[in-house]
């Protein structure tokens, strides 16, 4: 179960650094989760295949009017749909597989529930930033190979985290590297032609997109998975694995707050408000029982206000499964949530009100008043257990009367007992919860104890109408929060910072071509002053000086002198460069900031050509063989993700043909899918 990692002599094409794999990841680690994941991506690659062939044949039913054909047709949708609701089948039950992520050595806790990672495909940056470089910033893009593969390699390892803290560093530096190249090379009016391809991970649907949000929501999203995976794995016996486990799910949690926070409008439903909100909920509601288990480990006191304690703190947990349970329910979340998901959080929700109401029965039954008790303390714990008193009785009459405790007691185990036995009857309704024998014998050893109480408390005389006992007020002296954890914020080093700083050398500015001056003193004069921090730029030219005469213009900003590149040099160093510039004079290199407002529209590429703006994942039901009908006319749509932004004119990318005519068969109407895989996963 553990992550290990292959020395230097397995062959391997993956991400290697200093003869290992990078740190945080190990694309060979042979785990039961490695396993579970690689068998996600088996999957994504069927239902891609199925979804593909369902469109294929609608289009051909609408645009057919034979009847023989049509009666084909419908019998092939017919074998089409019922292997996808196979596909998809088995996609929910590997969201059920919550055994193989436990800690080896649990014995004795109920399973906990990580979410899965999303599914990507390879993306090849390498000739669309080439192109982009040469273009944008008149650089060879050559030179840039090295920091390419680097980014190609940062982003490959992340498809197989390692699940420990570093697999979570690894995904957050690249989360991190990809804010550099967001302003860098991703400019809000033009596309370059890089599509990043990520998989839904409950239902399988792909989501295709040029627009790199989507690449930074889907890590942050992985991080939030990978930090659930760790919690379930550590260890629940001891007071540190229960820390660890409490910090990660409050780490999950805190990271997909910040998720839904920042990212709005995602193509992909795993990651829409509502899922979100439901899955914020679900870490936060494992949080607070591991809580509940670290409150626990030490063992519990046989003593009224010990018991009374517990009772409230199981409540509480009770209370957060209550929440998750009302929102998994909710439509369209329940179509898309596994069955196991919500039967878990319903069970669990049973059985912890159940713990709640066997610890206060024991309290009342097994504990008396007596004169050296404080009374003032126990009426008053008593009296903050409910909302209303059992039948408008006072805490203290309660206190003193041996049968009314007794008959209050009895009640309570009674809810103890009904409980229980409605989380028994839940595990069973689900067949992946049935394959958890610990769950089992959890719930099984609960209602045996709550029976056993209530018959040694049973009086076979006894008729009288038992009362149904009051729900208990939920209260923690610690509640789980959410956390957003640091890593989401880690330092690194741009990748690509020998373009210059980014604050002035980025995809929403406009430069000209490097040009060359020749650089003489006149009377030990320049003939202008250098101002601003790195690069520095040009100012109080004269007009009259040589440099002037050669092009050189007010506002200039300095790259290089001689061979000295200088976008990372401030005055003080440039004019040490410049202090010894003699008779024959230098060669300087300067560029100009373009308006960006008079951008021109590209005609060519020798690279891309006819690329649409964006597409998502419904356009890969499209026929690809369809290549260039003529006689149709299609409007240009919106972008499927608009990831929060404002309407804004969009111009064509530099790298692809101007597409405002465009006529391919990606601009044809989009096939709706049954209702049988819910057309809220298009979101």
């Amino acid at each position: 179960m553990t992550d290990t990692l292959i020395p230097n002599d397995c062959k391997s094409n993956g991400p290697v650094e200093n003869g290992y794999f990078k740190k945080g990841c190990n694309p060979f680690a042979q785990t039961g989760r490695s396993k579970l994941q690689n068998k996600r991506a088996r999957l994504n690659q069927q239902i891609i295949k199925q979804m593909r062939m369902r469109a294929g044949a609608e289009n051909l039913l609408k645009a057919t009017s034979n009847n023989k054909v049509r009666e084909q047709v419908v019998l092939e949708l017919s074998y089409v749909n019922s292997d996808l609701q196979l596909l998809m089948e088995q996609l929910e039950g590997l969201n059920s597989s919550v055994d193989v992520y436990q800690n080896v050595q649990e014995t004795s806790s109920i399973p906990l529930i990580p979410l899965g990672l999303k599914e990507t495909k390879d993306v090849d940056f390498s000739v669309a930033l080439k192109d982009f470089i040469l273009e944008h910033y008149s650089e060879d893009g050559s030179n840039f190979q090295v920091e390419i593969d680097d980014l190609m390699d940062l982003r490959q390892a992340c498809r197989t985290p390692s699940r420990n803290p570093s697999g979570v560093d690894l995904l957050a530096s690249y989360f991190s590297q990809l804010s550099f190249l967001e302003p860098r090379f991703f400019s809000p009016t033009r596309q370059i032609g890089i599509f990043f391809t990520w998989y839904d991970s409950f239902t399988g649907v792909p989501v295709c997109q040029q627009n790199i949000s989507l690449e930074k929501a889907s890590i942050l999203f992985n991080m939030a998975a990978l930090c659930s995976q760790i919690g379930t794995r550590a260890d629940r016996q001891t007071q540190a694995g229960l820390e660890d486990a409490i910090a990660a799910f409050q780490k999950s949690a805190g990271v997909l707050h910040y998720l839904k926070e920042t990212f709005t409008h995602t193509p992909s439903y795993d990651m829409s408000p509502a899922m979100l909100s439901m899955l914020i909920r679900l870490m936060v509601a494992q949080a607070q029982e591991c809580m509940f288990e670290q409150i626990t480990l030490p063992g519990i006191r046989n003593e009224f206000f010990s018991l009374l304690k517990i009772a409230q703190e199981a409540a509480k947990v009770g209370e957060t499964y209550s929440e998750v349970h009302q929102s998994m329910i909710q439509t369209p979340i329940k179509n898309n949530v596994p069955f196991f998901w919500t039967t878990m959080s319903e069970l669990k929700t049973n059985h912890y009100n159940s713990l709640a109401h066997y610890f206060v029965s024991t309290a009342l039954l097994d504990h008396h008043l007596t004169p050296s008790d404080d009374e003032d303390k126990q009426e008053k714990a008593l009296s903050q257990l409910y909302d209303t008193m059992p039948e408008g009785r006072s805490p203290l009459d309660i206190l003193k009367d041996k049968e009314e405790r007794r008959r209050i007691g009895k009640a309570h185990l009674q809810r103890s007992i009904m409980g229980h036995e409605e989380a028994i009857r839940t595990h069973s309704r689900c067949r992946h919860l049935q394959k958890l024998d610990i769950l089992s014998d959890i719930l099984q050893a609960g209602l045996k104890r709550a029976l056993t109480k209530f018959e040694q408390n049973d009086k076979e005389d006894e008729f009288t109408d038992y009362m149904l006992a009051p729900d208990i007020i939920s209260k923690t002296e610690k509640k789980a929060e959410m956390e957003i954890p640091a890593a989401t914020k880690v330092k690194v080093k741009d990748l690509f910072q020998r373009l210059g700083p980014l604050s002035v050398f980025s995809a929403k500015q406009r430069w000209s071509a490097p040009r060359t001056i020749r650089l003489r003193l006149q009377d030990r004069d320049l003939g202008f002053t250098l101002k601003g921090d790195a690069p520095v730029q040009i100012q109080s030219l004269d007009p009259l000086c040589p440099a002037a005469a050669e092009g050189l213009k007010e506002g200039d900003y300095l790259v290089a002198v001689g061979d000295t590149e200088c976008k990372w040099l401030g005055v003080s160093d440039v004019m040490k460069l410049l202090k010894d510039v003699d008779e024959e004079g230098v060669n300087i290199r300067v560029v100009s900031m373009l308006d960006s407002s008079s951008q021109p529209m590209p005609t060519k590429s020798a690279t891309y050509g006819g690329l649409p703006k964006t597409y998502s994942m419904i356009c890969l039901a499209h026929d690809e063989d369809d290549k260039n009908p003529k006689s149709r006319k299609v409007a240009k749509k919106p972008s499927f993700l608009s990831w929060g932004l404002k309407n804004k004119q969009k111009s064509s990318s530099t790298l692809s043909l101007p597409n405002a005519d465009y006529n391919g068969p990606w601009n044809r109407p989009c096939p709706t899918y049954p209702n049988s895989y819910n057309e809220s996963a298009l979101y």
